[in-house]
């Protein structure tokens, strides 16, 4: 297990966003942080730490520009997500993306849209993709959400499910979306069962809110998924988790 940086791009700014409220209502997203600092910086801070595997996410449009200054300060270092389709996949991957993350382009009518994730694959490898299935439960199960979550389709989290994802892509990025910002404790429920039945590595993100929660993960996690942390994060404005322990975590300290 190992934590995984990130930045979250909203209007072209690295901010911290509850992910159940990102919509286009009149009201906006409920934001925790804004950072006055470019997303260049935080790509500058994970190269020179040494942290891979991170993502960068595009949360809506006017974030291209941010996304590939990103890129650009650490090269081959992060994937990248957020309006990912066969169109411009392969434009990330040369500006330094080592993979790009798919939702939305996947999915149609809340159905998977098989041929267009074969194409996809096939473009840029299975190597180069990462699949992102972050979810929402619903009665008793675990629903794929799109559209920046919040559009339900009818794919549950189950190890059939998994198995099939996992024959297109190299890793799975799982936001559990009805925790993910609000720093309240993880999903355990999700987390123990992409534990048991994900095929290939995972990276589970939502509601981490202090070391313990960090150290809880990996056990009920049997140390198999990896971990980002957003909200609570003290480069994010948190309190709960700073970046010094989240790096030193990794090291194993």
């Amino acid at each position: 297990m190992k934590f995984r940086p990130c930045i979250d791009l909203h209007k072209g700014q690295v901010k911290q966003i509850v992910g159940s409220t990102l919509s286009d209502s009149p009201s906006g997203p409920i934001t925790n942080f804004s950072s006055e600092k470019p997303a260049s910086y935080y790509a500058g801070l994970y190269r020179d730490d040494n942290l891979t595997g991170g993502h960068i996410i595009k949360l809506g449009p006017g974030c291209d520009g941010a996304a590939l200054s990103a890129l650009h300060r650490y090269p081959g270092g992060m994937q990248i997500g957020g309006g990912i389709t066969s169109a411009n996949a392969l434009f990330w991957l040369e500006q330094g993306a080592s993979a790009v993350i798919v939702t939305s382009f996947i999915f149609q009518d809340g159905k998977i849209f098989a041929h267009r994730l074969k194409e996809l694959a096939k473009l840029v490898g299975k190597e180069h993709l990462v699949i992102d299935l972050s979810c929402r439960k619903r009665g008793d199960d675990y629903f794929v959400v799109t559209d920046r979550w919040q559009k339900f389709t009818e794919i549950t989290i189950n190890k059939e499910n998994l198995a099939y994802f996992s024959r297109f892509c190299l890793e799975f990025l799982i936001h559990a979306v009805d925790v993910e910002g609000k720093c309240c404790g993880i999903e355990e429920e999700l987390a123990a069962f992409l534990a048991e039945n994900s095929p290939i590595p995972t990276t589970y993100a939502g509601g981490v809110k202090n070391m313990a929660d960090l150290y809880h993960l990996g056990e009920i996690g049997l140390n198999r998924l990896d971990v980002t942390i957003g909200s609570a994060l003290d480069i994010f404005g948190g309190s709960g988790v700073t970046y010094r322990q989240a790096v030193e975590f990794n090291r194993g300290g």
